[in-house]
């Protein structure tokens, strides 16, 4: 199977699997309406086992523009090869969404929560606050890409990597998803995004281009940063990159701390002058 093919298939399985899953707990009618947190990450986790066990032998199954960037950034991958990764990764991502759209087709019209409809193609956050909702989107990026690494310096039974790698997207939704609803990956936001906007779902809304950016870019920066970050610290290949990469990293969780300790402020200096 060529490579372009390869990462569409797998990704359009991703999508398939991932915004299915969403779409069962959230569509209104669906037999698993409700049933939560927990059945959304064992459900994507399981999505992205089956896409790497689909394609994994034929491109290594990045499946995620933030992991062919960041095993890029590593050294690990060619970036001449990232162009055509990324395209591939996008278009099945569009795909797939599609095709869960048409698995719930009688579901949308039941359905009036539009940020409910939105959230089977997208991410939505739970407090929005785009400086803090970027760090959690790099925070749980970086640890995918970390993870990755210290999954492919052991030796695992054949054929048990891509259990192992579900498991990780697993924990990183139970832990860190429940601000963001993790995208951790740009083409599994963006791809279903644009899906949404253009397929003709009733009573939809809007497809949230204002925060639209916050998933492609917190993935591509954690992403980016836990490959070189590994390198360096499990490797000790201290790159100048690294410590740009770090620096930048530490100006963007100084500026989100202290962009929620001014709000912290304003909303006690508030209630004082209530009290007084």
């Amino acid at each position: 199977m060529p490579e372009f093919l390869a990462e569409l298939v797998g990704t359009m399985i991703l999508i398939i699997l991932g915004g299915g899953v969403v779409g069962g707990v959230a569509l209104n009618q669906s037999k698993a309406q409700g049933s939560g947190w927990i059945v959304i990450t064992i459900g994507w986790g399981l999505a992205v086992t089956m896409g790497v066990y689909a394609v994994g032998k034929f491109t290594g199954a990045h499946i995620n523009p933030a992991v062919t960037l960041g095993f890029a950034a590593a050294g690990d991958f060619p970036w001449s090869k990232v162009p055509m990764y990324i395209s591939a990764q996008m278009i099945g991502a569009f795909i797939g969404a599609c095709i869960v759209f048409l698995n719930y087709l009688p579901h949308w019209k039941k359905t009036d929560d539009q940020i409910a409809m939105r959230d089977v193609f997208c991410t939505t956050p739970a407090i929005r606050s785009p400086f803090s909702n970027l760090v959690s989107e790099i925070i749980g990026t970086f640890i995918l890409l970390s993870g990755l690494m210290f999954i492919g310096a052991n030796e695992f039974t054949e054929g048990l990597n891509p259990l192992i790698v579900g498991l990780l997207i697993v924990a990183i939704g139970m832990s860190l998803g429940g601000t963001t609803g993790y995208a951790i990956n740009p083409s599994r936001d963006l791809g279903p995004r644009i899906a949404h906007a253009l397929l003709p779902i009733p009573g939809k809304g809007g497809s949230d281009w204002g925060y639209s950016w916050i998933p492609v870019v917190g993935p591509i920066l954690g992403g980016v940063y836990g490959g070189v970050f590994y390198k360096a610290i499990f490797e000790g290949n201290y790159t100048v990159f690294f410590w740009i990469m770090s620096a930048i990293m530490l100006i963007i969780m100084i500026g989100a701390a202290n962009s929620e300790l001014k709000k912290g402020r304003t909303v006690a200096d508030k209630v004082e002058e209530q009290i007084n």
